[in-house]
């Protein structure tokens, strides 16, 4: 077994006894925050991501372990389908409302075999759902592709991806007149060559 992997098999388990983890829970408990819980069945820590589905499809999950996105399904009638041309987009509801913790982000990112297959890629990839939305989830979907794509209800079309974010109150931009020198400089697109 090679140390990533021993790093990744570690527990809370290891390191605390059941005196330390009743002392974590308790300052959880304390700190009377929404947004984050001590899970007291595998002993972990977790952000609290409140959902609304609205959808006729099951709520959002993670597929396998160490998965970083969960799978944004298609919210459309049984009996309808949206066809993307090539080289044409469309607005595809997924049904799904979140409420994000302040600090963090929802990234609405492609799905690589959809891309891959298909040329089906989110347009404005990574969306950014921001903590104050509360609206409906829309995914563009464009079509690079040479044939037309059909989405049908349930359709798996993008993924989300939760991330921490610098925002308005722990950002501060200074004006100043020059910057420090690095060795890549001004060096922008290529400047690394192909």
């Amino acid at each position: 077994m090679d140390d990533l992997s021993k790093l990744n098999d570690l527990n809370i388990n290891d390191f605390l006894n059941k005196e330390e983890k009743d002392q974590l829970k308790s300052l959880f408990d304390e700190m009377n925050s929404e947004d984050w819980t001590y899970d007291v069945s595998d002993d972990s820590v977790k952000l609290n991501i409140k959902i609304m589905n609205m959808s006729r499809n099951p709520n959002p999950s993670y597929q396998k372990e160490g998965d970083s996105g969960f799978d944004f399904m298609a919210d459309i009638p049984d009996d309808e389908e949206i066809i993307i041309e090539p080289f044409k987009r469309a607005l595809i509801p997924t049904g799904l409302h979140f409420q994000i913790p302040q600090g963090f982000e929802l990234q609405v990112r492609p799905r690589s075999g959809l891309a891959l297959k298909h040329g089906i890629t989110v347009l404005n990839s990574p969306g950014t759902v921001d903590s104050s939305f509360r609206g409906n989830v829309g995914v563009i979907l464009y079509n690079t592709g040479e044939d037309s794509f059909k989405i049908k209800k349930g359709d798996r079309i993008a993924q989300g991806v939760i991330a921490p974010i610098q925002f308005r109150k722990t950002v501060l931009f200074t004006q100043v007149n020059s910057l420090d020198e690095t060795d890549r400089g001004s060096g922008g697109f290529g400047h690394t060559g192909l």
